[in-house]
């Protein structure tokens, strides 16, 4: 008996099972249970891409705060000799010292809220997440540290959720095929540094865009996590990642319990998108309704058997996409090794487990 084939992923580890939300959303699986495959569900099935643009942003955020954190730590230590530094110098020096460690990790050591999967680390990243968001609100309080030469927060463009595009430009590039491909860029900190102001304007734009009611993509949450995030930006005005934890777990636990099990029906357990699943019905339908009638007209006229016998065809070619309609699966595609990401686009299938 050969050995079960064990599901390679992208930072090396392996896993004899489906991946879960967690792994997705993390960039550690492959085609067709990818993140590009799940924002396509999301955007085309499930109507609700915003939901994810909000888990996407959230996570950009503080990815934006650490580096903002790190950059201030590096300017702090070279623009101030051990020797000369003041007690608030090295008040300061020992503070950021602390943020060596998480500001290197990257986002998919976290789960829905940065909560490590790793029950032996959990602590240690609460810790440290927590110190992060409490250094920058005494930064915010104290307005003293700011890198120069800063760029500016940029204003995405957003589509409506039914466009062909997803609505993210940073989220998706054109890979010269005529099919968004995701770029990968979870591990990748900003370019340019980062100043004060673009935390608090990208703390604002999460808000102002997914928040508040009426937003131009206003997502649902429970009252009382919109009364807290909204005070705790405008009044309070903080703007460090702990402001929307609670709102990016009940995301997460939303996406997790309402979307994802059907993305795994449609692209773990099968390999053919929504409008490929109707013109496959119409097809099978149309084949299957040509087949009896050629096949009643032949032998009302008393064709021979060599005759009738092409009437075979039209019913393999009915029986063929009924079925695939069916079970959400191309049986030709599937041999060959490919899933559909959009209809008349194909891709192969990358993940071990899945194939």
């Amino acid at each position: 008996m050969e050995p079960r084939s064990r599901s390679a992923t992208p930072d090396g580890g392996a896993r004899e099972r489906l991946p879960n939300l967690f792994e997705v959303l993390s960039r550690r699986t492959l085609a067709p249970v990818d993140l590009f495959s799940f924002y396509i569900y999301m955007r085309d099935v499930q109507r609700s891409v915003d939901y994810l643009d909000f888990w996407l942003d959230v996570s950009q955020h503080m990815s934006l705060c650490r580096h903002y954190v790190r950059e201030l730590r590096r300017s702090v230590l070279i623009s101030t000799p051990d020797l000369e530094k003041g007690a608030g110098s090295k008040r300061s020096s020992a503070i950021l010292d602390h943020y060596s460690y998480p500001l290197d990790r990257t986002s998919s050591d976290q789960g829905p809220s940065g909560t490590a999967r790793q029950p032996s680390k959990e602590r240690e990243r609460l810790s440290t997440d927590q110190r992060l968001s409490a250094f920058l609100r005494e930064d915010n309080t104290v307005g003293r540290h700011s890198p120069h030469n800063s760029t500016a927060s940029q204003k995405s463009e957003h589509n409506t959720p039914g466009s062909e595009q997803p609505p993210r430009p940073s989220f998706v590039a054109n890979s010269g095929t005529g099919t968004p491909s995701l770029l990968n860029n979870s591990n990748n900190s900003p370019q340019h540094t980062v100043a004060r102001a673009d935390i608090r304007a990208s703390a604002e734009k999460i808000l102002y865009t997914y928040l508040l009611p009426g937003a131009e993509r206003e997502i649902i949450l429970p009252q009382g996590i919109l009364n807290e995030i909204t005070t705790a930006i405008e009044k309070q005005g903080r703007d460090d990642p702990e402001v929307f934890d609670a709102a990016k777990d009940y995301v997460f636990q939303a996406m997790e319990r309402d979307a994802f099990p059907g993305f795994l029906r449609a692209k773990a357990l099968g390999n053919i998108v929504q409008p490929s699943l109707l013109l496959r019905l119409i097809l099978g339908l149309v084949s299957m309704f040509a087949a009896f009638w050629t096949a009643f007209i032949l032998i009302f006229l008393a064709k021979s058997r060599a005759t009738r016998c092409w009437v075979i065809w039209p019913f393999t070619f009915g029986v063929y996409f009924l079925a695939s309609h069916q079970y959400l699966l191309d049986p030709i595609l599937a041999l060959a090794g490919y899933s559909e990401y959009t209809i008349g686009s194909v891709h192969r299938i990358k993940e071990p487990f899945v194939r």
